[in-house]
């Protein structure tokens, strides 16, 4: 392997790493082989650059066929969603055979697309040109690329990289489920007392003990907003959002810390009963506003870090979401007001909060004014419904 190509390959590497944000997926043992997530580019996903001696063509369709194989199998794991990846090979000679055409079109795989790229001795200006418009960047240091300590590129690139994945282990890692275990010894123990005294299935009982009864609500007892949350309507309701609240709720207690997830999930869960108190007329109580809430405030993380999102837990918490509230179309008796109010109380406290680290003030008095909007319309749209206007 030629030492061009290999200043080449950490060029780029360290400015896309240090300057745009990339993150470094996978680096080879022989450090030969990169697997970039880019920070910013709509059409790529992924791109992997491969420093190799190119013999035939046959040996370049191998090498593609065998990474779209193994880049569709970690889609399946992780991104579950298409993936373009630019696959950029850095020889010193072309195949000596005819290969162009292996190149020409995009290589599929299951839901996998590579589009390939050979950069050598006799085309590199012209396939650098060819990259940056493909990038929409400019790569002027590739040309100048004689110039390169590869040793430090390497070094700062490597040290960038683990920087930033801490960074995004630790935005997991902030808090400890304090509160979520609160939350749930408290519904567990109101449980046993609604159960003593009458029945958790029983209306009047529940009403004593602060479920969601719209005439009250709207004659002042304020404290029916945040009851509601810790009381809930037979067993297996209760065992339900008990479990959801322990995975749900203390991943996001993790993620905000406990101050945070404190006021994100009685926000949501308040928010879900006016939702509630303005759509429905019924007796109703538990904790899945709240938890919904939980769901808006990952979702809030999934639009101001998009990329660490979908390549964690994007996929599955809207496919959560979207499966919990055809859930509560398909069946009576559930209170789908509640559940996206507490949606998207959630996503507005989480607005307001935002996670640690952020001061986004003006993203903040945006979530305050329109969480008042919010709350406010649902309690006036209930309470005229209620005197009949």
């Amino acid at each position: 392997m030629g030492i061009r190509q290999e200043q080449i390959f950490w060029k780029y590497v360290h400015d896309a790493v240090t300057r745009h944000n990339d993150q470094i997926i996978r680096l080879s043992d022989d450090d030969r082989e990169i697997l970039l997530a880019p920070n910013k580019n709509k059409e790529f996903q992924l791109i992997r650059i491969l420093q190799i001696d190119l013999d035939w063509g046959s040996q370049l369709q191998q090498d593609i066929e065998r990474t779209a194989f193994r880049i569709d199998r970690l889609r399946a794991q992780t991104f579950k969603h298409p993936v373009q990846l630019l696959n950029i090979y850095l020889s010193p000679y072309p195949p000596v055979d005819d290969w162009e055409h292996r190149t020409e079109r995009p290589h599929q795989e299951g839901k996998t697309t590579i589009k390939s790229v050979v950069i050598h001795k006799d085309n590199e200006q012209k396939m650098i040109d060819y990259l940056e418009a493909l990038l929409g960047k400019r790569l002027p240091f590739l040309v100048d690329a004689e110039e390169a300590d590869i040793g430090l590129l390497k070094k700062e690139a490597i040290f960038h990289s683990n920087k930033k994945a801490n960074e995004e282990r630790q935005l997991f890692r902030y808090g400890k489920p304090l509160f979520t275990y609160l939350f749930i010894g408290l519904q567990v123990g109101m449980f046993m007392l609604l159960e003593a005294s009458g029945g958790s299935q029983n209306p009047q009982t529940l009403v004593d003990y602060g479920a969601k009864y719209n005439p009250l609500l709207a004659d002042g007892e304020w404290w029916r907003l945040f009851t509601p949350i810790i009381l809930h309507i037979g067993i297996l309701h209760l065992l339900m959002n008990t479990l959801a609240l322990l995975y749900i709720g203390g991943a996001v207690e993790r993620m905000y810390g406990s101050v945070r997830f404190l006021l994100i999930y009685l926000f949501a869960g308040a928010s879900g009963t006016l939702a509630s108190f303005a759509f429905s007329p019924s007796i109703s109580a538990g904790a899945s506003g709240a938890i919904f809430g939980c769901f808006g405030a990952l979702l809030y993380m999934g639009i101001d870090k998009p990329k660490l999102f979908f390549r964690t837990i994007g996929t599955n918490v809207i496919f959560i979401i979207v499966l919990n509230l055809l859930f509560g179309f398909a069946f009576p008796g559930v209170d789908n007001a509640g559940h996206l109010g507490g949606l998207a109380g959630g996503f507005l406290a989480a607005l307001m909060v935002q996670l640690p680290k952020q001061k986004k003030w003006g993203l903040r008095l945006t979530g305050a004014v329109l969480a008042l909007f919010f709350t406010g319309g649902l309690y006036l749209y209930g309470s005229l419904l209620i005197k009949g206007l």
